[in-house]
């Protein structure tokens, strides 16, 4: 792995975790593995920021209830 690599995915890790602070919830295996899987796909869509993946995950997915596997796909995230 490279250092832009690690750039890449500390900018999601920074997204994701900002979520979890916004909401105050405990970690849950099933909501990060949506969470980063929205961060991946907003970052393949050019978002190179942290605070803007967080402030569109916050957005877009609001509290728990929102990453269970039912609910809206990422895709929908626009």
């Amino acid at each position: 792995m490279n250092k832009t690599d690690k750039q890449d995915y500390q900018i999601m890790s920074q997204a994701v975790h900002a979520w979890y602070r916004f909401y105050e919830v405990d970690w849950n295996d099933e909501a990060s593995s949506f969470l980063c899987s929205a961060a991946i796909e907003l970052y393949n869509e050019g978002c190179r920021s942290a605070e803007e993946m967080a402030t569109t995950l916050i957005g877009n997915y609001v509290g728990l209830p929102a990453t269970r596997v039912n609910s809206r796909s990422s895709q929908s995230v626009h």
